[in-house]
């Protein structure tokens, strides 16, 4: 009996419209038995996946990270095993999960049937993979259109920051973690459950999405052109051992302002401070390369 899977593919990610039928093909060509359907509203990922438990083996999503974070909570509820073919514009998980972005052997991934269960992050009852942070992540996930995903590409995160990043002005925020409180006064707040966001910056250079915690930076700087120096450090994780970055990890983090802060997790604004991080330990599987 063949392998059932649900194919799910967001025809508004950056490739999803144009390689939907040669992820078919593909797929077909492994010996999947596929079940498709396809939209251009990513919220209704659960619905179908929903919908198709009892007949399929596996859900096959087709996007960029915040396709696959419309259907997380679907995911943990059902526990089928999911494929990722990366088509959308950062494609952040699967670099944590070092599944490459061509999709023939995205594909081949999935047919090849090796599983690796991850952890999940979790704000204010928002699971997410990769990052969740406030300051200025949230002001670059504001001015990042689909247009602009789709002209630039990987650069429109460089483009949009740099836009962002003179413009920025730090906010007081109170941290408690492990029993401790933290009084700072920040640009960003970052809590980190995988390695990558934003385009392939590192939250910590060791992270690891299942490693059973959560990494937090806080970068601590008073002008905007601060910022400059640590980049490079960002895009490998480093950027914590410098002076002006906060670094601390746990299992669970509450974050206070003194007023709401928005709050954008896998690149979609989806909650506001105050908010409560935890990790959720080998919450899902995915489908990984044999390495």
């Amino acid at each position: 009996m063949s392998t059932r899977a649900l194919l799910l593919v967001n025809r508004h990610s950056r490739q999803g419209q144009e390689r939907y039928q040669e992820a078919i093909n593909c797929l077909n060509i492994l010996g999947l038995t596929i079940i498709t359907e396809s939209t251009e509203d990513a919220t209704q990922l659960g619905k179908f996946i929903r919908h198709y438990q009892k007949e399929v083996d596996l859900v096959i999503i087709g996007g960029g990270d915040g396709t696959l974070n419309a259907a997380i909570e679907a995911i943990v509820e059902t526990q089928l095993p999911l494929g990722i073919l990366p088509l959308g514009t950062a494609n952040d998980l699967a670099r944590t999960l070092a599944i490459p972005n061509s999709l023939s052997e995205a594909c081949k991934i999935i047919a090849a049937g090796k599983l690796r269960r991850i952890d999940l992050g979790w704000v204010n009852n928002k699971y997410f993979f990769n990052v969740a942070s406030l300051g200025l992540s949230v002001n670059i996930t504001q001015q990042l259109t689909k247009e602009i995903k789709r002209r630039w590409g990987i650069f429109a995160y460089t483009v949009i920051a740099l836009q962002v990043i003179w413009k920025s002005r730090p906010f007081s925020a109170e941290i408690r973690i492990n029993d401790q409180s933290f009084l700072v006064k920040t640009v960003q707040i970052a809590v980190g459950n995988g390695r990558y966001y934003g385009g392939g910056m590192a939250v910590v250079h060791d992270a690891a999405i299942d490693d059973q915690r959560l990494d937090l930076y806080s970068l601590e700087i008073d002008h905007w052109w601060q910022i400059f120096p640590l980049l490079p450090a960002m895009r490998r994780g480093r950027h914590i051992q410098w002076r002006n970055v906060r670094a601390l990890y746990g299992q669970e983090i509450t974050v206070y302002t003194r007023k709401p802060h928005s709050i954008n997790t896998d690149g979609e604004i989806t909650t506001y401070t105050p908010a409560t991080f935890r990790v959720i330990p080998q919450a899902i599987a995915i489908f990984v390369p044999d390495v």
